[in-house]
């Protein structure tokens, strides 16, 4: 279609209105991507799957894509080899469990929705991805014991020996030989080691390293030499469980990268979906019906002489433009015949008439889009190869030679 025509008549306007209704990313930029189909068949298919969300929302208004996230980047840094976040893991996963439920959904409701159900049969669904991310991170975001059994043993021996330093160094709190030197009787740390707090003048009392001191200097924190060895193999301890973390998070990665092309594809026809199911919900918006749609006639009919009709079909009954306020629009009929093709408005400024001119312009776009119009029941308009609109302010030829040159070249 015509760039400059979309513009003159706003239809990229329709389209924000669109992906306003839209409920992630990659659906809202398809809204602003979206053109007129140029045949009667695309265009059909358009209206009707538009018609069938109408309905499906008006049957079961929860519908929804449901979790689906936008996880291009995520997927396209696993393909790359990079290494996910249990954050990303998980907005994979709620994608694809969205993806999952949606075909289930639709499975069930395929007899009276069947361009639904077709969608629905093509999206991917990368088999065992959803469990292995279950079984790797919880909820939360964190790493499960589950994740590997190399995980659960470090776990383990880490609660272990966490529960015998920190019952020694207790011990050594209430040991009243120490604890007359410490500035509280606490357990606290420093750079990932237990340590007690020792008052400063008392240094050398407690034999250990000190790893800080206080900001006002009256505070020595010192790790006692009988808990370095202690300490030692629980930082160790908490390495390897680091190590194994991210060893697991880079083989999930890894399988993720394998799939990522099923996940794009996925996410993919889900935008798709939820572009018609915004399509349906600006339908309900306006209060817009599916208008009936012609092709036109491969012999053109003949009129007088030699002057043939092209065949195309307008038939706009109180139709609205979608931009103006529905309360206070006025609706308006516009009827090419079978002996009509040409339209000629005139009347005083302020009447109407290019209002009716962008009506009708924007109306047949919208038709092909697939998208609703706010006309009556049965209004009907062709399916047009090109559509083109020179639309601007009345101006002499003595005021501005320029702007009308530019109005003859542009309908040339």
């Amino acid at each position: 279609m015509d760039e400059k025509t979309l513009q003159i008549l706003e239809y990229q306007k329709i389209l924000q209105r669109v992906a306003e209704q839209t409920s992630f990313e990659p659906s809202k930029e398809k809204a602003g991507e979206l053109r007129p189909a140029s045949d009667l068949a695309a265009a059909q298919i358009l209206q009707s799957e538009t018609q069938e969300v109408v309905q499906l929302l008006t049957t079961h208004p929860e519908f929804t894509i449901g979790g689906a996230r936008d996880c291009r980047e995520q997927l396209d840094l696993a393909s790359h080899g990079g290494v996910l976040a249990p954050v990303d893991l998980l907005d994979i996963k709620s994608t694809l469990i969205a993806g999952r439920t949606l075909v289930r959904t639709i499975e069930r409701l395929a007899e009276p929705y069947p361009l639904l159900a077709e969608r629905a049969a093509l999206m991917p669904l990368p088999i065992g991805l959803i469990d292995a991310i279950t079984r790797a991170i919880s909820d939360r975001g964190e790493v499960l014991d589950s994740a590997s059994a190399r995980l659960a043993l470090i776990r383990r021996d880490l609660r272990v020996v966490h529960e015998r330093l920190l019952a020694k160094m207790q011990r050594m709190v209430s040991d009243s030989s120490i604890a007359q030197y410490l500035q509280e009787a606490l357990v606290t740390q420093r750079d990932g080691r237990y340590v007690l707090p020792l008052r400063a003048d008392f240094k050398g009392r407690v034999r250990g390293v000190i790893h800080d001191q206080s900001s006002s200097g009256a505070t020595l924190f010192i790790e006692p030499l009988s808990v370095v060895e202690m300490n030692n193999q629980y930082r160790e301890l908490q390495l390897e469980e680091r190590d194994e973390e991210r060893r697991i998070l880079q083989a999930l990665s890894g399988t993720i990268g394998e799939s990522s092309h099923e996940i794009l594809a996925l996410i993919d026809m889900i935008a798709e979906l939820d572009l018609v199911l915004a399509k349906a919900k600006y339908a309900l918006e306006i209060g817009g019906i599916a208008p009936i749609l012609h092709d036109f006639p491969k012999k053109r009919r003949q009129l007088a002489g030699d002057l043939h009709h092209p065949g195309s079909t307008v038939n706009l009954l109180g139709a609205r433009h979608p931009l103006l306020d529905p309360d206070t629009v006025v609706p308006v009929d516009v009827v090419l015949d079978h002996d009509t093709f040409i339209l000629v408005i005139t009347g005083p400024n302020t009447g109407g008439k290019t209002v009716t001119l962008k009506t009708v312009g924007l109306l047949a776009l919208m038709a092909q889009s697939g998208l609703h119009l706010p006309v009556e029941t049965g209004s009907a308009i062709s399916v047009f190869d090109q559509i083109f609109a020179d639309i601007g302010d009345e101006q002499s030829i003595e005021q501005s030679l320029s702007t009308f040159s530019g109005h003859i070249t542009n309908i040339i």
